[in-house]
């Protein structure tokens, strides 16, 4: 009678200790980053990415002093994507010198060709997963005109973590009208 007390006492004790364990994240290894960063989390990173892009008005495939200032925001992978884009280019100009280089007109970082005079991105607080590696964010964007015709549309941009920092890994084209980009900028990189 006592061992068959004890036989059902164990195996609730282990389901009571198991209740009382920390179970470690999946993600605890997020790796490193050797690039500078961007303070804040993956929706400020954003806000001052796309903010910077504004700023600067640059539309088409960045040259290399404008790479270099956006280098802090990107993830290793879209910067290596833009750097061999960027190679790529160089190969058919010195292939062509005559024809115009293989290289993306308008902004890559948006659906509109003339890219955004103004971006909001979502915050990211309605998102539960803390050790969350990558988060997707929409982004409403609009431009407006001299004339004040505005358009206004919304892009999602991928955010990744690299060790303590938060980057823009990709951007996903989703405006619906016609002559939209679409797809992703990773596609466009890759197409060179």
């Amino acid at each position: 009678m006592k061992n068959k007390a004890i036989a059902a006492v164990i195996p609730l004790a282990f389901m009571l200790s198991a209740c009382t364990t920390t179970v470690e994240p999946a993600f605890k290894d997020i790796g490193t980053r050797a690039a500078p960063c961007v303070d804040g989390g993956p929706d400020a990173v954003a806000q001052q990415f796309f903010d910077l892009r504004i700023q600067k008005g640059a539309t088409g495939m960045p040259d290399a002093a404008t790479l270099a200032q956006y280098r802090p925001y990107l993830s290793t992978a879209l910067y290596t994507a833009f750097v061999n884009a960027q190679n790529d280019r160089q190969v058919d100009v010195a292939a062509t010198p005559n024809e115009k280089a293989g290289v993306a007109e308008g902004d890559m970082f948006s659906s509109l060709f003339e890219g955004p005079t103004s971006a909001t991105v979502n915050s990211a607080s309605t998102i539960l997963n803390t050790d969350a590696r990558n988060i997707p964010l929409r982004v409403t964007m609009s431009h407006e005109k001299a004339d004040s015709a505005k358009s206004s549309w919304q892009d999602e941009v991928l955010m990744v973590r690299e060790g303590t920092c938060w980057t823009v890994d990709d951007v996903r084209y989703m405006a619906n009208w016609d002559f939209a980009s679409s797809g992703t900028l990773r596609q466009v990189l890759e197409k060179r």
